[in-house]
């Protein structure tokens, strides 16, 4: 087959395949030794289906020749390629949260001019956490919360009530943001999990509705009344997630507490 039928055959350039040939990584069957034409085989069409599918995963070409010269089989290979999948999927997740952090931001900037008193004070009870704790990047926080509280749920989620009352307290620290994530739970900390007690306070309490993405924006609008109203914060800010379940977060309701001092 010519260069150009071979092209067409596997859906890619002509030049991409004269590059492969000149990097050794799919050379023609034939070379014409007068008219240097480069001519392929059908049978050559799986070797280029695996290199562009490499490619267009994420493997440099390095990494291709290598897998190629290893004559990695096929069912290592399709476990390579679902494993690297994972890994795009992985990332593709940490761009949408970073797309909806920005426009989250964007809603800040527009309603800088306008402040909600839809605020309560409250007196919060002691409460005891059985919670996972880490200190996280700002922007990694999505993407680490839910399993986060996936993996305490699996040490107590069997006994019954024990995962009624989901909170997170949340601390700026240099390091990131300390987190803490369980459930309100009076018995033994299993294995994994450690048990932590939130003091009685005195807190500034609002609600935010729907997608986490957007919490930051109500979060902004609270601290902002706050001080307006001539309080200072005292401790973590946290969350208790009143209504969470499910992937649709449309009509998710997260009550807002920020204890506070004069």
């Amino acid at each position: 087959m010519l260069i150009s039928d071979f092209a067409r055959l596997g859906q890619v350039s002509v030049r991409m395949l004269r590059h492969y040939d000149a990097i050794g990584l799919l050379e023609p069957e034939q070379v014409d030794p007068a008219s240097r034409y480069r001519s392929y085989s059908p049978e050559q069409l799986p070797v280029l289906n695996r290199l562009v599918a490499l490619k267009d995963l994420g493997f440099t070409l390095d990494q291709v020749r290598r897998i190629m010269t290893e004559d990695v089989g096929p069912e290592e290979l399709r476990g390579m390629l679902r494993l690297r999948r994972v890994e795009l999927e992985d990332e593709a997740r940490a761009v949408g949260i970073r797309l909806m952090a920005v426009e989250s931001r964007l809603r800040m900037i527009e309603s800088e001019d306008s402040m909600s008193a839809d605020y309560v004070m409250k007196s919060l009870p002691g409460i005891r956490l059985v919670a996972r704790r880490a200190t996280l990047e700002m922007d990694a926080l999505g993407a680490h919360i839910g399993p986060m509280f996936d993996a305490v749920a699996a040490t107590i989620g069997h006994i019954p009530g024990s995962l009624a009352t989901p909170m997170a307290t949340y601390s700026i620290q240099e390091g990131g943001m300390d987190v803490v994530v369980g459930y309100a739970y009076a018995g033994d900390a299993p294995p994994g999990t450690e048990a932590v007690e939130l003091p009685a306070v005195e807190a500034v309490c609002g609600v935010h509705l729907g997608p986490m993405a957007g919490i930051g924006q109500s979060w902004q609008e609270l601290h902002r009344w706050i001080v307006s109203q001539g309080y200072g914060f005292a401790g973590p800010c946290r969350e208790l997630y009143v209504r969470a379940e499910g992937e649709d977060q449309s009509d998710w309701v997260t009550e807002l507490q920020q204890p506070i001092t004069r």
